[in-house]
């Protein structure tokens, strides 16, 4: 069979936010192998970015600094944009991906349902009844600012939904990894499609 022309393009990128606000520096490579460094701040919130490089299979390195003084609503928020800002970086003009990924995952009582779709157009549906207000020092209600920056910027459409849960801890790091397993399978590179956009407008 004959390998695909896109199939030596690095899908790399290294994006810097720079505010009042927050520092931000995001690199990131979609064809890694799941290796990760952390540091926002926040102890669980690095922990759930973990998830994403982990179950996702990218490689992910994020360095934030940010007014947790106040709380962290900018440093989740700005990371979450300069995340996007990466993945639509790195991904480049789409050709060859699945461009749709879906996943369910389960921790105990938690089942979490993702599914993404990388049209070009940000829309985000987000329904998860969190239990707890905070897990550690994260505020649960960032999760929705977290995902918010991130469509804005990386141009997709995101459906999350905790169908379960009863434990908030549990129930983000559903979120968390089913969204990665959904990144994971629409970033993959389809064989069968080659090096054409997966949309009848012939961009996306």
């Amino acid at each position: 069979m004959t390998t695909p022309s896109f199939a030596a393009s690095p899908r790399v990128a290294d994006v810097q936010r720079n505010t009042s606000e927050t520092q931000i520096r995001v690199r990131i490579n979609l064809d890694g192998s799941g290796k990760a460094q952390l540091s926002t701040g926040i102890g669980f919130f690095d922990h759930m970015l973990d998830q994403i490089a982990r179950h996702g299979l990218i490689d992910l390195e994020i360095e934030a600094k940010g007014d947790l003084h106040i709380d962290g609503h900018h440093t989740v928020e700005d990371v979450g944009i300069t995340l996007g800002q990466a993945f639509a970086k790195a991904v480049g003009d789409k050709k060859g991906i699945r461009r749709y990924g879906h996943a369910y995952v389960p921790l105990d009582e938690a089942l979490s349902r993702v599914v993404i779709d990388f049209s070009g157009r940000p829309g985000l549906h987000m329904r998860v009844p969190f239990k707890a207000g905070m897990v550690g020092a994260f505020d649960t209600q960032l999760a929705f600012e977290f995902f918010q920056g991130f469509v804005n910027h990386a141009g997709v459409t995101l459906h999350i939904d905790n169908l379960h849960g009863e434990n908030a801890h549990h129930q983000a790091e559903t979120v968390f990894k089913a969204f990665a397993r959904a990144l994971r399978m629409a970033l993959e590179r389809d064989e069968r499609l080659g090096d054409v956009i997966p949309s009848t407008k012939g961009s996306l």
